[in-house]
């Protein structure tokens, strides 16, 4: 029996759609400039350049329904409506073809970020990881489990007022390009989340705001700012 010196903490999860059970978080991978018009918007252009990655702890995960505090150390908080792909099988250098055999189900998701605190980072050639990987900066709405139409639409919106909006064909990477690329770098496993890039449109969010990310097929991911 192991005795331990600090009790594990307990799981982050995520709902799961029309079921009473949990999908367990293990990793959040992030993929960087997924969008072609995104890329631009931030001054680069991705389709010049392979799929890269940053992370954030399982912990940062916000059911859909939330209200969050504003956090601190940033004044230029920002919005990144996305896709989450939820990992339900274990894979390593898999395929493209092999790839959706590795998918539980998706959701949709935003991705908050402490944008003045990232370009801080860039311009030092520092890691993101206090822009991207903080406290409650992971918006998770219910995982549906099963496949996605590859050209559902991606919505979202800041009280009620559109942001964001696209296709999910406007992806650089598509989600079995992304898990297999992805695991050619890292042994995927169950209970890992990807989130795939987000599209132009990305603003601030300011204290009463109330922040909807719509996927066709999918429950919304919400999250209200206190």
């Amino acid at each position: 029996m192991t005795t331990w010196a600090i009790p594990p903490a307990d799981p982050a999860w995520v709902a799961v759609h029309d079921s009473p059970a949990r999908f367990a978080v293990r990793r959040i991978f992030c993929v960087g400039r997924n969008y072609a018009d995104h890329g631009i918007e931030m001054g680069g252009d991705p389709r010049t350049e392979p799929p890269f990655y940053f992370t954030k702890p399982a912990d940062a995960v916000v059911a859909s329904g939330s209200t969050i505090p504003y956090p601190p150390g940033t004044s230029d908080f920002h919005h990144e409506g996305e896709l989450v792909v939820a990992i339900g099988k274990a894979g390593q250098d898999v395929s493209v073809a092999d790839a959706p055999g590795l998918v539980f189900g998706f959701a949709a998701g935003n991705d908050l970020t402490r944008r003045d605190l990232q370009a801080q980072a860039k311009a030092a050639r520092r890691p993101w990881d206090m822009s991207k990987g903080f406290d409650r900066s992971a918006v998770v709405g219910a995982i549906r489990p099963g496949p996605l139409d590859p050209a559902a639409t991606l919505r979202l919106t800041v009280n009620g007022t559109v942001r964001q909006d696209t296709t999910l064909k406007m992806m650089i990477w598509s989600v079995p390009e992304i898990v297999s690329n992805l695991s050619q770098l890292v042994a995927l496993a169950p209970g890992d989340l990807i989130m795939t890039g987000t599209p132009a449109g990305v603003g601030p969010l300011v204290r009463g705001d109330t922040c909807e990310v719509t996927i066709t097929g999918l429950p919304p991911a919400r999250v209200t700012i206190d």
